[in-house]
Order: structure tokens, then C-alpha cells, then sequence
């Protein structure tokens, strides 16, 4: 579980970010999930664009992603939604205590 510091640490670290991976009318799949998964391991922190015409609440869309790629939320703002994931192999980030 992430601190409320931690957050607001990734949360400026992902602000140049762009987002990698688009949620659209399909919503989400077990494919897009393992794919999510793979990023997270390579990158730690990443951001997911909600398109319009997506049929599923943003939250659900969010919490289903985060439980299938067993990553964090960071922030869901607008229709753009933060996740984290320490890495294994290879750290970037260092969280603040």
C-alpha cells in the first residue's frame, strides 16, 4: 500500500508521461492485462488512457487492471488512470519513506 507522500512522488514522476495503453469499447481483457503486467515489470509506472467510448465505470476499469497486473493506483484523474508496480529486475524508482 502506497503512503500519501509515495503517491504524490509518483504522481510527479508521471507527469511526463504519456499514456501507453488505451481502454476503448472492449474494455478490458486477460490479453491487455498480461500485456499491462509486462510494461509495469519493464517500467514500474505507467498511464492508461480511458477512451470515450468505453462502456465500463473508469473505477472498475481501474480496479480491474490494478488486480490482474497486481499493481497499485496511483491516481485516476480525468480519464487517465496512474498505476505502479515495483519492478524485480529492473528498479528505477525509489520511493520516499
Amino acid at each position: 500500500m502506497l503512503t500519501g507522500k509515495q503517491k504524490r512522488f509518483l504522481r510527479a514522476e508521471a507527469h511526463h508521461l504519456d499514456p501507453i495503453f488505451q481502454v476503448g469499447k472492449g474494455g478490458v481483457n486477460d490479453n491487455m492485462i498480461k500485456q499491462i503486467g509486462e510494461a509495469l515489470e519493464a517500467r514500474e509506472l505507467m498511464k492508461v488512457s480511458i477512451l470515450q467510448n468505453c462502456d465500463e465505470d473508469k473505477q472498475e476499469v481501474a480496479q480491474s487492471i490494478a488486480k490482474g497486473a497486481k499493481a497499485e493506483i496511483v491516481q485516476i484523474i480525468g480519464n487517465i488512470i496512474i498505476l505502479y508496480k515495483e519492478s524485480r529486475e529492473n528498479k528505477q524508482l525509489v520511493l520516499p519513506k
